[in-house]
């Protein structure tokens, strides 16, 4: 049951890479996947518990407190540490937790400086599985219906094009200046700066050559220049009263786009529409690649409030973590500003493929020029044997069939194995040549030590690591080539 609820809830990535637990060791796919399955199972036998129409409850019971073992077991494997910083204050934290009081807000949470990730969720009580952590009403979340009751909303509306979101950041700058708002203790909470990819300096930005982030960022930050440049100035000039110039800077305008790519959730609404949304004292919960809490995006139409149940116990003191979502590290530096702790699955890198030509036989002719494929580090695979070398079979297989007249099959025959030497020295010289364009570590370490440089050498060193894991397999693949080369010329030469 445990094995096909995993596959049920296998994700692009996952389903990619093709990656089969097959010893005791590596038993699960990722620790999203596993407790998406162990939690759909518990779903299962709780309905089937209300329902009442099975003869042995007492069965189903068990089979209920199995399933939490293992999931208390399994979060116990991956649990991240907890230290809080004391001497922070967090007067500002404490005044928005209030306010959350004061609109109906429930909570089993408190905020604190975590070492290493800033402000953070901690939990007041031990959580167990199904328990709501937070439960935000949605009289306190902000979306597009503020700014359909604004004074901007009737200019807004009559320009083509313009989306929610850019509406919401228009709001949002001039609204975290009203005295009389609503929200303005959200708005005194939030940071001055949320020091995001999307506010990297020239340094930092140039630690970046080599890398497909580098490439995200310059494209992020031109996008947003030309979008304010085509859009404020203008209101600002026409309607000064509703837009004052003051509070809509290129800074300002910044600030408010890092607030809602780092802080906006998709939330789906009891009419069925998925809005982005601010919601207050949720933004303190961090995101892990462990999380507690996976599921909260949907409105409970019975209470119309959000809820954040824990998919996993949460020990009292400890910092509960959220999921924002399955992103590669690259699109959390851009948007978030911040690196997860642990191996990210989703750290992977695009290959676009062309088929070989020169050597490659002319009675081939492939269904197409190119193909994308993406890798990520070998160490994440359990299967480094001759034909595998812990790369993606998507990928192999696609070089295969560009060097092979026939379908290779994976027998150790010395045309299968030559075929298997010209697809590896194909990977290692595409990734010597990234390796050398992202340059060696003693180059960054020269550099300043500011929060942006900091980043961006972290996020190459990754880069540096994934690369260098692929290098290596491609190197040991080839020697174990190159024995069976030998083996099959002895086995050849005897007969």
């Amino acid at each position: 049951m445990l094995k096909r609820a995993r596959i049920i809830h296998l994700d692009e990535v996952e389903l990619y890479f093709g990656e089969v637990p097959v010893s005791p060791s590596v038993e699960f796919y990722s620790h999203r996947n596993e407790l998406e399955a162990l939690n759909s199972i518990l779903s299962l036998i709780d309905i089937s518990c209300l329902s009442c129409q099975h003869m042995r409850m007492d069965v189903l019971q068990e089979l209920r407190n199995a399933t939490l073992d293992r999931i208390q077991e399994f979060g116990d494997k991956n649990r991240l540490e907890t230290r809080i910083v004391e001497d922070l204050s967090i007067e500002k934290e404490e005044c928005i937790l209030q306010w959350g009081e004061r609109n109906d807000v429930r909570t089993k949470l408190k905020i604190a400086y975590v070492e290493g990730a800033g402000r953070g969720a901690i939990a007041t009580e031990d959580l167990k599985v199904g328990d709501v952590a937070l439960e935000i009403p949605m009289s306190i979340v902000i979306s597009e219906e503020l700014v359909h009751e604004s004074d901007m909303f009737p200019i807004l509306e009559k320009i083509d094009g313009i989306s929610s979101e850019t509406m919401l950041l228009l709001w949002s700058m001039k609204e975290k200046h009203n005295s009389n708002s609503k929200f303005k203790t959200y708005f005194n909470a939030l940071p001055e700066a949320f020091n995001t990819g999307l506010s990297f300096e020239f340094d930092a930005i140039m630690v970046l050559a080599g890398t497909l982030l580098l490439e995200e960022i310059i494209e992020a930050k031109k996008h947003l220049n030309a979008q304010y440049e085509e859009l404020v100035p203008a209101l600002c000039k026409d309607h000064p009263d509703i837009f004052p110039p003051e509070f809509y800077t290129q800074e300002q305008f910044l600030w408010a786009c890092e607030l809602w790519y780092s802080n906006g959730m998709q939330v789906m609404f009891t009419d069925g529409k998925l809005r982005t949304c601010l919601i207050p004292i949720a933004g303190f919960l961090n995101h892990s690649l462990y999380p507690h809490i996976m599921h909260y995006g949907k409105v409970d139409s019975k209470t119309n409030s959000l809820k954040f149940g824990v998919s996993k116990p949460c020990n009292m003191g400890e910092q509960c973590y959220l999921s924002y979502g399955n992103f590669s590290s690259s699109h959390l530096v851009t948007f978030y500003g911040f690196i997860p702790q642990g191996d990210n699955l989703y750290d992977t890198i695009p290959l676009e493929i062309d088929n070989p030509q020169g050597d490659c036989p002319e009675e081939f002719h492939p269904v197409s020029d190119s193909a994308t494929h993406m890798v990520r580090g070998t160490w994440l695979s359990n299967n480094h044997e001759i034909f595998h070398y812990g790369l993606p079979p998507p990928l192999l297989d696609h070089l295969r069939s560009a060097w092979s007249t026939v379908p290779p099959t994976k027998t150790p025959t010395l045309a299968n194995l030559e075929v298997e030497e010209k697809v590896l020295r194909d990977i290692l010289s595409t990734y010597e040549t990234l390796m050398e364009c992202i340059g060696d570590t003693e180059e960054d370490n020269r550099r300043n030590s500011s929060w942006d440089v900091k980043l961006a050498m972290e996020y190459k060193a990754i880069q540096r690591r994934i690369i260098s894991s692929i290098l290596t397999s491609c190197h040991s693949g080839l020697k174990t080539i190159e024995n069976e080369m030998c083996r099959c010329a002895a086995l050849t030469s005897s007969g």
